[in-house]
């Protein structure tokens, strides 16, 4: 009856451990692209060129299939605004802090994956020969999240991650009242890159 006892208040910290050996964790670093569509609203268009940059990610598993994710993304493109007596070009650095609830699915060592969140993303004009005027100055803009990907498992520590990223948003004027679009869009970011698991 003691043995049993004792079983009885073993399993509570069997299934904890279990749990704890589940939990897992996953670092990754990718490369994107970032492409955002001609906008055009209050008579003023607003085009970009393409972009590259850089995201880091942490995904915490929260069960074996869901998980929370924190990023920090780096990239710099182009923003060139026309309106009806003005015209000025922006080369711009964005940053994003963004977190986002990810749901995956195992296929073998194939992992595709949805997520969606919100976030943060800054954008700062920099004085360089990209840019034609010092007027702007930087740019908060909160952003929702959603996208998908697969990740391939190379190995049981290392996946190979690829994955298609938007943000919904509004659109940029760095502060400058002639260049107010007033419309929402989509930026796409294509991303590649690999993932460590911990």
């Amino acid at each position: 009856m003691k043995k049993l006892f004792f079983l009885f208040c073993l399993l509570p910290m069997l299934a904890m451990t279990s749990l704890a050996q589940e939990s897992r964790q996953d670092v990754s670093i990718s490369a994107v692209g970032t492409y955002q569509p001609t906008i055009t609203g209050n008579a003023v268009t607003q085009t970009s060129t393409l972009g590259i940059g850089g995201l880091v990610s942490y995904r915490f598993m929260l069960t074996p299939s869901s998980a929370i994710e924190g990023n920090y993304q780096y990239s710099q493109f182009d923003m060139k605004y026309t309106a009806p007596f003005a015209m000025a070009r922006f080369h711009t650095h964005m940053q994003e802090g963004t977190a986002a609830y990810v749901r995956s699915f195992v296929y073998k060592k194939f992992n595709p994956f949805a997520e969606a969140g919100v976030g943060l993303l800054l954008f700062s004009p920099v004085d360089t020969t990209g840019t034609t005027t010092n007027a702007g100055t930087r740019t908060r803009s909160v952003a929702a999240l959603f996208g998908g990907g697969i990740a391939y498992e190379l190995s049981p520590s290392w996946d190979l991650r690829a994955e298609y990223r938007a943000f919904v948003l509004k659109s940029v004027d760095f502060g400058i009242p002639q260049f107010k679009t007033n419309r929402f869009y989509v930026l796409q970011q294509p991303a590649i890159g690999v993932a460590y698991h911990f």
